[in-house]
């Protein structure tokens, strides 16, 4: 059952998963200046919180996950208001989502629009249902992406057609964001959910510190020279093989039995 924490967000509980909703349905969960800090307030409380492993994020309704920023919210903003905004969703919500200690997945159950594909970019995993729509609408209204498009969007699917998304504006549906790898997975929508939960528990099984050390190189090697990147995963692999956990899955597989990590 959803539990209303915030105005513009709801939060349920599965066990250890949270879903975060956005909830503004009746504008298509379009981004608001008080949704940006909910969303980060929410973050902060679940990630103290040690009974919550992962976050799943996705859309109230079945139109949207989030159709964009609302567009009123520019309007009357000026220069300098736009570089604190751009700045503080930059760094406050979309690089503390991608570097969150806890694996977090996009469930993508409609339109996911400007700032709601930005992000969903950030999360480590991005599954949508089979109606799910994508597009960086902001060429069209005479402004660009505010929240990293121009490099999130290019690690996924390549420079040239980053390119060409950004500056068409151009929507696309499910299939292309699976065949072009913005998404990793397309099913039917009422099994959406169940996917992301599903996905977040096989990450479960494994060692919790593996699975931080190995989120934190892929995320760090992207913009890395090779020799750079390569360094960085010999030192974070090195720190593993001092852990318990490296010494009980080791001992675990050799005994043909379930490992007990506990993340020491």
């Amino acid at each position: 059952m959803k539990t209303k924490n915030f105005d513009t967000l709801s939060i349920e509980r599965d066990e250890d998963i949270a879903i975060i909703y956005f909830n503004r349905p009746e504008a298509m969960n379009s981004l608001t200046l008080e949704m940006v800090d909910d969303i980060r307030s929410a973050l902060e409380s679940l990630k103290r919180d040690e009974t919550v492993r992962g976050i799943i994020f996705t859309g109230s309704g079945d139109r949207a996950f989030m159709a964009g920023a609302d567009l009123s919210i520019f309007a009357d903003m000026g220069p300098l208001e736009l570089h604190r905004f751009s700045e503080y969703g930059q760094t406050q919500i979309c690089s503390y989502i991608e570097n969150f200690p806890k694996p977090t997945v996009a469930a993508i159950n409609g339109y996911a629009l400007g700032g709601g594909s930005e992000l969903a970019m950030c999360c480590d995993i991005r599954i949508a249902g089979e109606k799910a729509s994508f597009s960086q609408p902001e060429i069209n209204f005479g402004i660009m992406p505010i929240y990293a498009a121009t490099k999130r969007l290019q690690r996924l699917v390549g420079f040239g057609r980053a390119k060409e998304l950004i500056m068409t504006g151009r929507r696309f549906d499910a299939k292309e964001a699976e065949r072009i790898g913005y998404v990793t997975r397309v099913v039917a929508p009422e099994a959406l959910l169940s996917t992301a939960k599903e996905t977040l528990r096989q990450i479960f099984k494994n060692a919790p510190l593996s699975v931080h050390f190995a989120k934190l190189a892929v995320n760090r090697a992207a913009d890395l020279p090779m020799d750079t990147a390569c360094a960085m995963e010999r030192e974070m692999a090195a720190t593993l093989f001092g852990t318990e956990d490296k010494a009980e899955g080791i001992e675990a597989f050799l005994e043909k039995r379930p490992a007990n990590y506990r993340a020491k």
